[in-house]
Order: structure tokens, then C-alpha cells, then sequence
């Protein structure tokens, strides 16, 4: 149980913070950091400290305003310091991300009398390998083959030399980190694969470079730390990986998923598979056009030697099998009628997810024939791996094991990930269990064709439930739109988070009758595509001169439509997404706004979410039509064919839910201070003719309402 001396030391810290950074208390706040430390604080354990109480996630929609980081900065760390815990804080946007690294944890430590010590988590994938910055400083890559392999279809510049030399100095001189992403300069993706290693690939302790390792350098921090700064994608990279690799056992953390109704669709991203025939015989031939060397360099060693001889055959084997799942592949995905061949990629989904029985007799094939590679490729680089090490005596030398793991490792990556996809296509999904989706995309790669063969779960619940919140200490999901038309049921049936769990909609601390929400007469359904760009044009122009407006739309091609359509005195104030990077647009926005000027924006759903225009640089949100996703993506198609066979609808079940969010996002523009105001107008006369229109009215924020009916 949470023990008096939790509890003031949580009060203590929140008054010392209050009081020195004379921030104003809200309620808001207050409750969210008495339902953390209520939840957290009461989750049993036996006497290794393992957890025992199956209430230990709380569920919390705070909106902007609330000061959700340091409510659960405050409520969670020092528990999980008492109970021997590492908090986790992880956010789905790098923006969000610095903040917390840079701000917010900076003052707690500062203002609140908690001592503790944080770090930032990434991956191995974002630190520069020091084995291969020396190899490549001395012209002694591990092998030419793999650089070959590795910069294929790259344009190869000749300036990969001068970034090596300048890296391995500021790296020895300890002016960098070793972290791709406080490098100064944008580095090429070909560049950076050469200078770099991924789990397979790393040594770890037996490389010689060990000591002075990026990754592991960082990782010795976060063995130190408190509190580690993460990311959703790297805590799902983390679990699949088995969960310990990266980052601490989920048993051992307390987990705080900022920007939390993110996860899901990070998760489903994670879980997918894809294999592109033509990608996957070039790296076969890279195999092929290295066995010779491989045979040179490492048949001295007898079981290395007997693999080596097997691999001919499991190759020429491979092969065919490639070429005829290509030649069915282009016949179950014909391209439609006036498409030629080289034009635009084409996607053909498998209704259902069922894969006709000839293909699926082909991917058991291939999975059979992958399964052989990935053993056979996974010993060799065992034994290559254990080479490395002084006390383990495999008959080969260290140099030689160091020039060739990398291939081997990434060509054994390569076939898991094939094997992977291939046991996706064979297996046959359970009856009344939501089906994996499958489907096919047409393309052309370097002007040749190309097919790949893509899976993906519909749901992620099942293996969050597991793998996540069934194996963590604790959990805190928070966002400020986590539930759909008012409740949470849609987030628990994606995320998989337990009824048992806590569940808690905050009062906001902002006054939304300070801004209006119309439904003007000019607003109209979208189904008449032509009035409805009319009606946004004429809406639009009517647009005050000084006005700071953001505008969104649902379709490129709409915003584009209706840019071109507007008078030339209007469009000189529009800065359109579909013309200016982001920052850019932003700043320009800010600046004619400063000079007391109107300005329009024009964006697409990102816009929808995650901008900050307070005060003057937004005081009018144009919604101009409600935001529906089309389920034409192969994932959303298929789990909607699925609620259909089961008798659901899935228009109510999928579609409207997710409206809701996207709506409450989009009006959440408007307002994000307390002195906010301004006017939110929906051009979608849908809200007030169809019969789910005032379940979403009714979602959002209590602002005044003038809607024409």
C-alpha cells in the first residue's frame, strides 16, 4: 500500500515545484498525480518484489493544459525508486521526447528535492560502430562483398571518407557521442549502414572496440538511471526482442506511455512482415558470389565447412521457388484495366486474409526452404561469434571471424525476416478470431519489377496484453484524446488493456465557452464533391483580412482543388501543406501574424494534431469535412470485412469511434492556453442530418454551439 511517507514525499515535491516556478495549481493536475500514485502505489508483490495484483495500469485522458508530464514525473518516480523500479517514460514524437529530456525532467530535478538521475534509450541502430568507423578509416571494411551489399541501389558519393575522418576525430576527442542524431550534419543513409551494426551483427563484450563502444556506453548509463527517456518504437522494438535487451525487464520497469493512443498503431507496424521477391535473390546472389571467399576464409573449420557445402544446393533450390511465387504473385495481382505495367504501384489485398491454397502450398515451400538458410546462416555466425572470444577454440582465427560475421549476421537477419513472412502466408487463422491481413504490391525498383508480399495483424491487443501489460510492474497510459465518443472502450479494444484497469477522463483546466462552434448554413455533404469545394471557396474568401486560420482538409487533392479555385487576393494569405515543409509553413504563419498581416493555412490531418499556434496564431479552425478514414489500407479493409462476417457493423465499430478522436484532435487546435479563443466552423453538414452526427457533437469539449440546422 502507498505509505505516509510516499504520500509527502509526492506532496512535498508538488508544493516545492509549485512554489518555485510559481506555476498555478490545477485541478486537473492534482487528480491525475492522486490516480498514478494510487494505482502504482498499490500494486502487491511477494517478497521478491514481483508483482501480484493484476489493477496495475491506469488509463488517463488529460488535455492540454493539465500538465500531464509533471503530474506523472511527480506521482510515479519516487515509487518506483521505493519499490526498486526503473520509470520509463515513453512518447511517440521526438518533439515530446526533448521536452522531457531537456525540460521538464531538468527542472524536476531542480525544483522538487527527489534525487534521481536520468538518461535517454535508443537503439544500437542510431550509434556509429567504432569497429567500423576504424575499419573504414583504414580501407579494411569487414568485406567488399558486404559494403557492396549494403549500398546497393545507393547512389555512392565520395565524400564517405572525409564524414569517417571527421567522426572517428570528434569521437576520439570526446566531442561527440557516437548518436547519429546530434551529428551536425545530415548524414546518407548508405553512409551511416557502413558505420553501423545491428543486434545480430554486434560482438558485444568480444569485440576489441568494446570498452570504447557508443552503444554501450549509453547503455552503462541507463543502467544508473532512474528514469529512462524512450520512445513507443523502441519499447515495442524492445519486446520483440524478448523484452531486457535494450532497455530494463518490463518486470522491473514502470512504464509511462505518453502520447499513449499512439501505441496501437506503432504496435501493428512492429508486427508486420514484408518480402520482396527481387530484393531477396539480389541478396541470394550476394550469398552465391561469396562462397567461394567464405570457403577460403573459413572451411578450415569442419562444421563451418560441412554448412558451407549445403548451402549450393539450398540456394539453386531457392531460386525457382522465387521465380514461380512471382509468376503467381503478378497473376493474383493483375493490375486493372489502362494501368501498364510501368506505372503506378498497385496493391491487391486478399479478401478475408485467406490466401488461395495454391499460393499458401508455395509459401509452406518457401518457409521450409528459409527455415534450412536461417539454421544454416545462424550456426555459421555462432561459430563465428564464438571465434572472437580468447577462451573458446574453434579452429578459426579472430581476424577471420571479425572480416566475415557481418555478412553472414545480415544475410541471417535477412532470412528470418523472409521466414517470418512466409510462415504469416501458411498459417491458417483461427475461426471467430479476427484474420491476419494479406495482400500483394505491384512496383517497379530501379526500373525493374518488382513484387512483394506483405502480413499484418489487424489487432495488436493480444500481444500488448501479453507481452506488455502482462509482464510490466506498472503502467500509466495518458494522452489528452484517449477515449472515442466519450468512453474508452475503443482504445481497450485496440491497445488490449483489461477492464480491471483504472480508467479516468480529467476535467480540462480551460473555459471552452471561450470559443465557438459553428455549423454554418454554407455547409454541405461532402458526397457532392463539387458543392462541397465550392461551399469551402466561398467560405474561405469570406475569411476576415487579418485572420489567423488553419484550414483542414481530408484530401490532397481537395486542398489543391479548392487553392487553385480561390480569388487571387485570398490565396496571396494561404501557405498550403501540399507546397511548404512543415517548419517552414509554421514560421512563415507566425511571422505574418507578428507583422499584425492575415494568414491562412492549408494542412492535412498531420496538422490535425500535434501544432501549437497559441493566442493570436490561431483563432479560427476550419474543419471542412468530419474525418472519416476510408478502410482501404489492407490492415483497417480487412479487420472491417471481419466485424462485417461476424454481424457487426463496422462503420459504428471502427469508423465513427475514430472520428471522434480525430475530431476532438482538429478542434484541440483552437484552444491551448487559458486565454485562448476563437471560433471552430465545420463545413460537414453530416453532423446534424445522420444519426451518428450528435454522437460526435457530443464528444467534444463544451464549447458555445451555433450550428444551423
Amino acid at each position: 500500500m502507498l505509505d505516509n511517507a510516499l504520500k509527502s514525499e509526492i506532496q512535498d515535491a508538488y508544493r516545492r515545484v509549485v512554489d518555485t516556478l510559481e506555476l498555478t495549481p490545477r485541478y486537473g493536475q492534482r487528480m491525475m498525480i492522486a490516480e498514478i500514485a494510487r494505482t502504482l502505489g498499490n500494486i502487491e508483490s511477494d517478497s521478491e518484489g514481483k508483482r501480484t495484483s493484476d489493477t496495475h495500469v491506469c488509463v488517463l485522458e488529460a488535455g492540454t493544459g493539465t500538465g500531464k508530464t509533471l503530474a506523472y514525473l511527480i506521482a510515479a518516480l519516487p515509487i518506483a525508486k521505493a519499490r526498486g523500479k526503473r520509470l520509463i517514460i515513453s512518447t511517440a514524437t521526438v518533439a515530446l521526447q526533448e521536452q522531457v529530456l531537456n525540460q521538464d525532467l531538468p527542472s524536476l530535478a531542480s525544483h522538487s528535492g527527489i534525487a534521481f538521475r536520468y538518461a535517454l534509450a535508443k537503439g544500437r541502430g542510431r550509434y556509429v560502430c567504432v569497429a567500423r568507423l576504424d575499419q573504414a578509416l583504414e580501407g579494411t571494411e569487414p568485406n567488399p562483398t558486404l559494403s557492396l551489399f549494403e549500398q546497393s541501389l545507393q547512389t555512392q558519393s565520395s565524400d564517405f571518407t572525409v564524414i569517417a575522418s571527421d567522426m572517428a576525430q570528434a569521437y576520439g576527442q570526446g566531442e561527440w557521442e557516437g548518436d547519429r542524431d546530434n551529428w551536425p550534419e545530415a548524414i546518407e543513409d548508405a553512409h551511416w549502414r557502413r558505420l553501423t551494426v545491428d543486434h545480430r551483427q554486434c560482438t558485444g563484450r568480444r569485440c576489441g572496440h568494446f570498452g570504447a563502444c557508443a552503444f554501450f556506453r549509453s547503455r552503462r548509463e541507463l543502467e544508473n538511471a532512474d528514469v529512462i527517456v524512450a520512445n513507443h518504437d523502441l519499447v515495442l522494438a524492445d519486446l520483440a526482442l524478448g523484452g531486457g535487451a535494450i532497455l530494463p525487464d518490463p518486470a522491473d520497469c514502470i512504464f509511462v506511455f505518453d502520447e499513449g493512443h499512439h501505441l496501437p498503431e506503432k504496435a501493428l507496424s512492429h508486427f508486420a512482415h514484408r518480402f520482396a521477391v527481387h530484393g531477396c535473390l539480389r541478396w541470394l546472389k550476394t550469398l552465391k558470389s561469396s562462397l567461394t571467399d567464405l570457403h577460403q576464409a573459413l572451411a578450415i573449420q569442419p562444421t563451418v565447412s560441412r554448412l558451407l557445402v549445403s548451402l549450393p544446393e539450398l540456394i539453386h533450390n531457392l531460386e525457382p521457388a522465387l521465380g514461380d511465387v512471382f509468376s503467381m504473385g503478378h497473376q493474383l495481382a493483375e493490375r486493372p484495366n489502362g494501368l501498364a505495367d510501368e506505372e503506378a504501384t498497385h496493391q491487391s489485398r486478399f479478401e478475408k486474409g485467406q490466401v488461395p491454397d495454391a499460393l499458401r502450398e508455395q509459401a509452406q515451400q518457401l518457409l521450409v526452404m528459409f527455415a534450412s538458410l536461417s539454421r544454416c546462416l545462424e550456426s555459421i555466425s555462432d561459430i563465428l561469434r564464438e571465434s572472437l572470444d580468447p577462451d573458446k577454440q574453434t579452429g578459426l582465427d579472430r581476424e577471420q571471424a571479425e572480416t566475415w560475421l557481418p555478412l553472414v549476421a545480415l544475410l541471417h537477419g535477412r532470412a528470418l525476416e523472409a521466414h517470418a513472412l512466409w510462415q504469416a502466408f501458411s498459417e491458417q487463422d483461427v475461426a471467430n478470431e479476427a484474420p491476419s491481413a494479406r495482400w500483394i504490391t505491384l512496383s517497379r525498383v530501379a526500373g525493374e519489377p518488382e513484387i512483394e508480399f506483405s502480413a499484418s495483424p489487424v489487432s495488436a491487443a493480444h500481444t500488448l496484453a501479453k507481452h506488455l501489460w502482462g509482464r510490466c510492474h506498472g503502467a500509466v497510459v495518458t494522452s489528452a484524446t484517449l477515449t472515442a465518443l466519450g468512453r474508452f472502450e475503443r482504445l481497450q479494444e485496440r491497445a488490449g488493456l483489461a477492464n480491471r484497469y483504472r480508467y479516468q477522463a480529467l476535467p480540462s483546466p480551460f473555459d471552452y465557452a471561450n470559443a465557438v462552434l459553428r455549423v454554418p448554413k454554407e455547409a454541405t455533404d461532402p458526397g457532392d464533391r463539387e458543392a462541397h469545394e465550392r461551399a469551402i471557396v466561398t467560405f474561405v474568401s469570406q475569411l476576415a483580412d487579418k485572420e489567423a486560420a488553419l484550414v483542414l482538409f481530408s484530401s490532397r487533392a481537395q486542398l489543391r482543388a479548392v487553392d487553385k479555385a480561390l480569388p487571387v487576393s485570398v490565396k496571396e494569405r494561404v501557405l498550403a501543406q501540399d507546397a511548404l515543409p512543415k517548419r517552414e509553413l509554421i514560421e512563415r504563419h507566425r511571422a505574418a501574424v507578428d507583422r499584425g498581416e492575415g494568414s491562412i493555412i492549408f494542412g492535412l490531418a498531420s496538422f490535425a494534431e500535434g501544432i501549437d499556434l497559441p493566442g493570436d496564431y490561431l483563432t479560427h479552425v476550419v474543419i471542412t469535412r468530419l474525418p472519416f478514414a476510408v478502410p482501404d489500407d489492407p490492415v483497417g479493409a480487412t479487420l472491417a470485412e471481419w466485424i462485417e462476417s461476424q454481424g457487426g457493423n463496422a462503420f459504428m465499430r471502427i469508423s465513427v469511434p475514430d472520428a471522434s478522436i480525430k475530431l476532438v484532435q482538429a478542434c484541440g487546435r483552437l484552444i491551448r492556453k487559458e486565454s485562448d479563443r476563437g471560433t471552430i466552423t465545420l463545413l460537414d453538414k453530416r453532423v446534424i442530418t445522420r444519426r451518428y452526427g450528435q454522437a460526435l457533437l457530443d464528444a467534444l469539449p463544451p464549447f458555445r454551439r451555433e450550428i444551423s440546422r
